[in-house]
């Protein structure tokens, strides 16, 4: 199950997979990718973005690291090196650092309409390289994006009015999560064809290495370091920092890039219609927020949008094969 195999090899695994551990990793990214926005906002509370993200990055790339190698992996080598650290900084560094940065000045819910756009920007991206896309599949992709606004707009709105103030997005920070989506996209199709090391793990060990070692260069320019005593840090805030390396990363990440080879980019992108829902429905269960009525109207559409999206993949790959 290595995310790493040759891309002559790709299409033949998904044939080889199990579906239940496909049904599993979806899961895991639809869910565990979905409460991490909850985590982050937490986090950032009391920690710096990017000094979390570099802590985070860390902890779990050098734990997995040198479980790799005590494990027998063999030393990576240049090219495997170079390829992850692309990979890394792209996904890592520029992608997740953004969302840790936005969620300083974007609410959670419009955060995650914002990073929505991935799936949208991977069919874009594949046309780009000649792979053009079903008609139905872009269609699929509209219409998510369209339920995840429909579902996320009306409790940010009542937020902003319960707070007696209307809703707004930081133009900066819109900016940057736009940003951070298109460079995870970058990243995560440039990751299918790369020369990385191999098991997986170890590939995704110094992804993280390398985003973490970014981001903790980027936290101490910034002048995070000097604003960071453990007097200041809450326990909420450090819990949610130990979720994120756990579930975010090590599980959530590493099940991400598995995905990828066995699955076409827009099927594994479907995570971005369900993350937002995912959120909304831990801040009614955590948080004591009430869900509008339209909030059940977009998730029938966003659970439309990702069928035909996954429908349209799976009707792609049986008439090829």
């Amino acid at each position: 199950m290595s995310p790493n195999a040759a891309s002559s090899t790709a299409n033949t695994v998904p044939s080889a997979v199990p579906r239940w551990q496909l049904l599993g990793a979806f899961l895991i990214i639809y869910v565990v990718w979905g409460s991490t926005y909850l985590a982050i906002k937490w986090g950032v509370q009391t920690i710096p973005p990017f000094f979390m993200g570099a802590v985070r990055f860390l902890i779990a790339g050098s734990a997995l690291y040198a479980f790799t190698r005590w494990r027998g992996a063999a030393k990576p080598t240049r090219a495997e090196w170079r390829d992850s650290a692309i990979v890394g900084t792209l996904l890592l560094f520029v992608g997740n650092g953004a969302v840790s940065w936005a969620s300083q000045r974007v609410n959670s819910g419009l955060t995650s309409v914002l990073v929505a756009t991935v799936p949208l920007w991977l069919v874009l991206c594949e046309a780009y390289q000649g792979k053009r896309p079903r008609v139905m599949q872009v269609v699929g992709v509209l219409i998510g994006l369209v339920g995840v606004g429909l579902l996320v707009l009306p409790a940010a709105s009542s937020a902003a009015s319960a707070a007696g103030r209307t809703a707004a997005v930081d133009p900066m920070g819109a900016a940057v999560l736009a940003l951070g989506s298109l460079s995870w996209t970058v990243g995560s199709l440039y990751s299918r064809t790369a020369h990385q090391a191999k098991p997986a793990a170890l590939a995704i060990s110094m992804q993280m290495l390398t985003g973490g070692t970014l981001l903790s260069v980027l936290s101490l320019v910034m002048g995070e370091w000097s604003r960071v005593h453990p007097s200041t840090v809450s326990l909420t805030s450090l819990l949610s920092l130990l979720y994120l390396i756990t579930f975010g990363s090590l599980i959530g990440f590493s099940t991400y890039m598995w995905l990828l080879k066995v699955a076409s980019p827009a099927a594994v992108g479907t995570y971005a219609y369900v993350n937002p829902l995912v959120a909304v429905l831990l801040g009614v269960a955590l948080g004591g927020e009430r869900l509008p009525r339209m909030a059940w109207v977009a998730m029938t559409v966003i659970v439309g949008g990702v069928a035909l999206v996954s429908l349209v993949d799976a009707r792609r790959k049986a008439i090829a094969s």
